[in-house]
């Protein structure tokens, strides 16, 4: 099965160097400071100059595919679903379910998606439209939901700017109006002695990314809190496991997609948890361990179903 066999190719990519970053932290080096310096670095500079080579080159429309409709139903799928199972089984308050739900729809499509959609799907471009419409859609509703919940009001501003403080996210938007500039004139408007930095810049943010993350590895103790435990996985499971096969059923049954788009799908579904969910928690100080715990466990759950689904769909 070459798609299996690829995307296990990609794991051992990914995987090699998650272990050298978990390793030099192991070894102290960089000091205490590496893991947030890397992931300061990646965030700010590397990610964006990434997403905006990428976009800048790709066609307009092949960026905003309407294989986004499914990521989008998907995630609204099962973030109602734990919205209901909240109701009928663990009863948290509303920040916390609130955590829950991100925990469950929010995907990580920068640490883990960039590196999964470069070695494995083959494109990082998939996960543009994800990443928009994450930032464009789920924050500013869950960030409202939070305000009201935790402050008792809504800060209409703190909603709006919240794009504002997104680097990958503006990095993308830079990209796509580059791109629609550029099919509208007919040529590439960005010369190469400006471009070309930023694409070797770029080229630095995936090993960073998972360099960093196997640095947070060391010293990690997931599921200490019992009373989470049930929760925790649950959202693993609707995140891992649901989700993927809602998009299967929506890109096979209501779009009609076959092959590559089809896999495309299924695989980005597959995605862990996105750390801006333990962002979103600590900013506002509510589900702070459930929040790392759900992101910890789908991060670690997620490449079985992502080679099940490589074994099945390829």
């Amino acid at each position: 099965m070459p798609g299996l066999l690829s995307a296990m190719e990609g794991f051992c990519v990914i995987g090699v160097v998650i272990v050298v970053g978990y390793a030099a932290a192991r070894m102290r080096i960089g000091g205490p400071s590496a893991q947030m310096v890397l992931n300061r670095f990646s965030f700010f500079v590397s990610s964006p100059c990434l997403m905006f080579a990428i976009l800048s080159k790709e066609s307009i429309f092949e960026i905003f595919h309407s294989s986004i409709v499914v990521a989008f139903l998907s995630a609204v799928a099962v973030g109602g679903i734990f919205l209901l199972l909240n109701r009928l089984h663990f009863h948290m308050g509303a920040a916390d379910a609130t955590i829950g739900a991100l925990n469950s729809l929010y995907l990580n499509s920068n640490n883990i998606g960039l590196p999964i959609a470069t070695y494995i799907l083959g494109n990082p471009a998939l996960v543009a439209p994800i990443l928009v419409m994450q930032q464009a859609v789920f924050t500013p509703v869950g960030l409202t939901v939070l305000d009201a919940t935790t402050q008792g009001t809504v800060s209409a501003k703190r909603i709006l700017t919240q794009p504002l403080h997104q680097p990958l996210l503006l990095g993308s938007l830079a990209g796509i109006a580059v791109s629609a500039i550029s099919a509208r004139v007919g040529w590439f408007v960005i010369p190469d002695f400006l471009f070309d930095p930023i694409d070797m810049i770029g080229d630095s943010a995936v090993p960073m990314i998972l360099m960093a993350f196997g640095m947070s590895l060391h010293g990690s103790a997931p599921m200490k809190e019992r009373n989470d435990r049930a929760a925790v996985i649950t959202v693993a499971v609707l995140k891992n496991v649901v989700m993927p096969i809602i998009a299967f059923v929506l890109a096979y049954f209501l779009m009609g997609f076959r092959g590559t788009t089809l896999y495309a799908c299924v695989v980005l579904a597959a995605l862990p948890t996105g750390q801006n969910v333990y962002n979103y928690a600590a900013r506002y100080n509510v589900g702070l361990t459930f929040a790392r715990d759900g992101i910890l466990i789908s991060t670690i759950t997620s490449p079985l179903m992502i080679a099940l689904i490589a074994a099945v769909l390829s």
